[in-house]
């Protein structure tokens, strides 16, 4: 049974679907935009959530939690690129989604991929501040809307 098992498995075995997730969630947070299929950018969105989540902490133990969570196993080398994802994490987006609780990134669908007609999206982190809410019309009364429809024509022909 599958019990709390809400993971796709992504035609890959654990360790790789880990690295692929990971190197992802990488991507997103460096370029702010990846394109890639629909089933990988909704697992790569919890994790992209998780780790601002983290930044927005801001303490040390949420820096190591999403030190270990970015990279796994990082040659000397490429260091320097983990360290500068990071710090982009915990100075940038932190500050940037300060005031917003959760959904910091967006899937827009773009249609289907050549070669293998996969389903293909972006993922992209959304716009800082809060969520837009919806847009409520302010309702005259009916008694007002008559007399200013009756003021109107009076200045047209004044």
């Amino acid at each position: 049974m599958r019990h709390l098992r809400n993971m796709s498995k992504l035609g890959r075995n654990c360790g790789h679907r880990k690295a692929l997730l990971v190197n992802l969630a990488c991507s997103v947070i460096e370029h702010e935009q990846v394109r890639t299929t629909i089933n990988r950018a909704k697992e790569v969105r919890k994790v992209v959530d998780r780790l601002i989540s983290y930044a927005k902490k801001g303490t040390p133990h949420a820096r190591r939690l999403a030190v270990a969570k970015v990279k796994d196993n990082t040659p000397s080398d490429k260091l320097q690129a983990k360290k500068a994802v990071v710090a982009k994490l915990f100075d940038d987006l932190a500050a940037r989604y300060a005031e917003r609780n959760g959904g910091y990134t967006r899937i827009i669908r773009l249609g289907f991929r050549c070669g293998d007609a996969a389903p293909a999206c972006i993922i992209k982190l959304v716009e800082a501040g809060k969520p837009a809410a919806p847009a409520k019309k302010e309702e005259v009364p009916a008694a007002e809307a008559v007399v200013e429809a009756e003021a109107k024509p009076e200045e047209a022909k004044a």
